[in-house]
């Protein structure tokens, strides 16, 4: 299943940096991941220092 980002996000970035496909994109408030182009690697997961993004 592709990866969520919950309402913890804090709009830092790092995990848009880190995604190997682009799926992640700023936005209001927090960053959002398109299910339809994550390719459920967890590179978002492992650089987010709040934990916000998650396996849906």
């Amino acid at each position: 299943m592709a990866y969520i980002i919950s309402d913890d996000c804090v709009a830092c970035g790092a995990c848009a940096g880190e995604c190997p496909v682009g799926a992640i994109s700023e936005g209001d408030g927090k960053y959002v991941i398109d299910a339809d182009a994550c390719v459920e690697c967890g590179a978002c997961a492992g650089v987010c220092p709040v934990g916000a993004p998650n396996a849906e």
